[in-house]
């Protein structure tokens, strides 16, 4: 299985782009954030004519998730366990629920199609919901992992934190003074791991960015950062063989100011018997 994940930032500014990207590269799965779209606003029909089923979560021009996939969606969830609601002005735990999370299972891997709050500024009320949004999908991914061990489940998308420093080539953005880069925020990034799931990219390529702003020539003088990411529990780290981000995907018209990471997966295991050696007994 190849699986993609990227921060399309307007499916319908960009769908030739990523209808072209997922065939030319062939792509079994790829998880889109910042769709910016209603589902009855998605560009099904060009994917659809590639071979490829869609599952979209939006409600109005911001935000909005969707997994596209070459086999059958199931057991689609557009919210995980204890996820938390957001609205300026609005406090206590009935706020509404933002179009941030889609998880589908395909092929037998349970996937979460992922943009976590950006956070806005240190100190505004957003930061502290993107903290508690993460604090709950760490709760929410160490129950699913622990009723379903063996099963291979990915957290993939846009996280809106740089864990280190050398992931950040942005002069503008400043510890201390930004966020993304906060303690509090890097802390909730790493808490990720104590719920079961690692960073399966960086082993393979320690260093790229996967975001590049559009002002002030930020991606022609490389100042970016690194925010998109795949996270995987055990059985599904074990399975990935390569990665790869597409830095090309920046240029030309009309790019996304992200671009995708991809990862492939073996996820034939022991339970291949045409890869077992014979033996008799």
């Amino acid at each position: 299985m190849r699986l993609a994940t990227w921060n399309i930032n307007s499916i319908r500014t960009r769908v030739s782009r990523a209808v072209d990207f997922v065939v030319r590269e062939d792509i079994d799965v790829l998880a889109l954030q910042e769709i910016k779209c209603k589902p009855e606003q998605f560009p099904y029909g060009p994917f659809e004519d590639a071979g490829y089923h869609v599952e979209a979560h939006g409600l109005n021009q911001w935000n909005g998730v969707a997994i596209i996939s070459r086999e059958p969606i199931t057991d689609v969830e557009t919210h995980f366990a204890g996820m938390p609601g957001f609205a300026k002005g609005h406090e206590g735990p009935d706020a509404p629920l933002e179009a941030r999370a889609l998880g589908a299972t395909v092929g037998g891997v349970r996937v979460w199609s992922l943009y976590v709050p950006n956070g806005r500024a240190l100190g505004d009320p957003h930061l502290a919901y993107k903290l508690h949004w993460l604090d709950a999908l760490r709760e929410a991914t160490a129950a699913d992992i622990a009723a379903n061990p063996d099963r291979p489940l990915a957290l993939v998308g846009d996280f809106n934190i740089i864990p280190f420093d050398a992931d950040n080539g942005d002069p503008d953005i400043v510890v201390g003074r930004s966020t993304h880069v906060s303690p509090e925020e890097r802390a909730a990034f790493f808490a990720l791991e104590s719920a079961g799931v690692t960073d399966v990219v960086r082993p393979l390529i320690p260093e790229g960015f996967t975001y590049w702003d559009y002002q002030r020539l930020k991606f022609p003088r490389n100042e970016g950062i690194r925010i998109d990411f795949v996270l995987g529990s055990k059985p599904f780290a074990d399975a990935v063989t390569g990665a790869t981000i597409h830095r090309n995907e920046r240029k030309g018209e009309q790019p996304s100011d992200h671009v995708p990471v991809v990862v492939d997966l073996d996820l034939g295991g022991a339970e291949d018997d045409d890869d077992l050696p014979m033996i008799f007994a």
